[in-house]
């Protein structure tokens, strides 16, 4: 099979390694014409650090800020693309004087330091592929990982090597060198900064193929081992368009991603999408704060905003009153994604900002948003948006190997046809599990949704959360929106437990706002509010409060962790666990 993008870049070849796969073409060759207008290829071929760097300083725009990096500590630094092309081609020489070459594998784990982002870009200019790590992951996810993706170069801190590498990295049998950030390393690694300042800022972008691997993001599922989703050069093509489509960046654009750079929003759409697209894209080093948050808007003059229902609740538990005091004028968008938004938080964000946060939708595996609530769309407060251009969406039930398209209201699996460039190419090393994704000319997200009559969806749970009670089929999210309504409860888990007459009967967990304390009475009047939003038999039958709630690093609440833990089951992979339940 080959990938549409053959037809445009005459002389391309499609060969996928690591057993990636490449896309069927669309029928009229034509589907994403406009993804290919706004790139310029490479040598015949495509390369995403000379869509998001080269093509721009040849361009005559090499003097605009790529990056203004605001240090936790008061530091500020701008990058403009000449320079930040310059850091990246002197990454990109000292791979290469290190023996490296093309498709090496490169692992990054750092926080939120230009070096990272140089690093990155660097990686793909020499043709090797990257593979961010979240800094906040133990010895034990790492090594994982860098088995599993053969790593060969590492980039990290002194202070996280040797606290939580330096003991086995001699057992990665594929590790061939480890790249210190700043001016001293550990016996054994290289200083990265004095071998920067020695290679040369002038490096030629290696000519990689469409399909040729540049991103393995591993993601984590409910048994085994992580997953490393491989993705490919030519997936900068549905990075620039949707970055354009459903977050409205454009050249000028004063742009923040909260999102790290070691999870997939973090790389796809807090490095790529928004240096392709030629934007200023602000980077906090610091973690979540919520004055600071507010100034850096205000100040920084942010004008797209996209970050996280986690971050967008915790804004919430303190209240409007907060960020009354700052100026939200500049914002002209702002989106979230990492898991559904609730209607409330839209519905609040609207009140607090002057608009809502727009919610879309998209996976690891898909490397793309493929539904949103694009900029200038009518927002529906719970729901995803609509699917972008050129994807064909559905709601589907498969049975025996086949795929029965589902109607108007009707629950399903979330499900696209292949095709579009971002779609991850394999897990690697682990061909069945990528097939089974794969139904009667469908890829199956897992995630079940529904589509109402004017072709919005709606997010219901993931396939292994639905919860069957007394004949209905009730969706967590539904439920845990409605818990959040209550003016006490800041943040909702929801779960069903076996029960011998209904099937399963809806349990919750939630985290109080500050100021509020547990008690039964408070216990009754939350369920009592959830029973007056949702009726009876979709309502939990009980609700235990938690001071946290077991959630990925990225945000998302572990539903599965509470339902395992609560029936003695196993727990599965809990690499990406961050909090836990107390």
């Amino acid at each position: 099979m080959t990938d549409d993008s053959d037809a445009a870049l005459p002389g391309a070849e499609s060969v996928p390694r690591s057993g990636a796969r490449a896309v069927d073409a669309d029928a009229s060759g034509d589907k994403w014409a406009e993804a290919r207008g706004l790139i310029d290829g490479w040598k015949g071929g495509v390369n995403i650090a000379h869509e998001a760097l080269d093509r721009h300083v040849a361009a005559g725009h090499g003097d605009e800020i790529a990056i203004r990096w605001l240090g936790k500590s008061g530091e500020r630094r701008d990058l403009s693309y000449a320079e930040l092309t310059a850091q990246a081609n002197r990454f990109a020489n000292v791979l290469a004087s290190h023996g490296l070459a093309a498709g090496d594998s490169v692992f990054a784990m750092a926080g939120r330091v230009p070096e990272l982002y140089a690093a990155a870009l660097g990686t793909l200019k020499a043709g090797l592929i990257f593979t961010p790590l979240f800094s906040a992951f133990g010895p034990e996810p790492v090594r994982t990982r860098m088995e599993i993706g053969d790593a060969n170069v590492l980039v990290t801190t002194e202070s996280i090597y040797r606290r939580k590498i330096a003991a086995w990295a001699h057992e990665i049998e594929t590790l061939k060198l480890v790249l210190i950030l700043g001016d001293t390393a550990p016996e054994g690694c290289v200083a990265l900064a004095p071998a920067m300042a020695a290679a040369s800022p002038e490096f030629e972008t290696v000519a990689t193929r469409p399909e040729d691997p540049a991103l393995i993001h591993f993601t984590s599922g409910t048994t085994g081992k992580p997953k490393g989703a491989v993705h490919v050069h030519n997936a900068v093509r549905y990075h620039t368009f949707s970055g354009r489509v459903a977050l409205g960046l454009e050249p000028g654009v004063t742009y923040w991603c909260t999102a790290d750079p070691g999870w997939v929003t973090g790389t796809s759409y807090g490095i790529i999408s928004p240096l392709v697209n030629r934007v200023t894209m602000l980077i906090d080093e610091a973690e979540f704060d919520l004055q600071r948050w507010y100034s850096l808007v205000q100040d920084e003059k942010v004008e797209v905003w996209y970050s996280a229902p986690t971050a967008i609740r915790m804004m919430m538990r303190e209240g409007s009153e907060a960020a009354k005091p700052f100026d939200f004028s500049a914002l002209k968008f702002l989106a979230s994604v990492g898991e559904p938004l609730n209607p409330e938080a839209v519905l609040w964000s609207a009140e607090v900002f002057g608009q809502p946060f727009h919610d879309n939708w998209w996976q690891t595996e898909t490397g793309g948003i493929m539904i949103a609530n694009c900029p200038g769309a009518e927002v529906r407060p719970g729901s995803m948006g609509k699917p972008l251009p050129g994807i064909e969406a559905g709601i589907v039930a498969r049975a025996d190997g086949k795929i029965r398209a589902l109607g108007t209201g009707e629950i399903g699996e979330l499900a696209f046809r292949p095709g579009w460039p971002s779609m991850m190419r394999a897990y690697l090393h682990e061909q069945a599990r990528y097939d089974k994704c794969f139904v009667d000319g469908w890829y199956l997200s897992g995630d079940l949704a529904m589509r109402d009559s004017e072709g919005y969806y709606w997010f219901v749970g993931r396939a292994d959360d639905l919860i069957k009670s007394s004949g209905h089929l009730i969706g967590p999210f539904e439920v845990e929106s409605a818990l959040i309504e209550h003016d006490t409860v800041a943040e909702a888990g929801v779960i069903g437990i076996p029960d011998e007459t209904a099937g399963e009967v809806v349990k919750a967990y939630v985290t109080l706002n500050p100021g509020f304390e547990a008690s039964d009475a408070l216990e009754r009047d939350i369920r009592g509010h959830a029973r007056k939003k949702l009726g009876p038999a979709v309502a939990p039958r009980e609700i235990v409060f938690r001071k946290t709630l077991p959630k990925t690093r990225s945000g998302k609440i572990m539903r599965r962790l509470l339902k395992a833990r609560e029936l003695g089951l196993p727990e599965g992979d809990i690499s990406t666990l961050e909090t836990d339940e107390t």
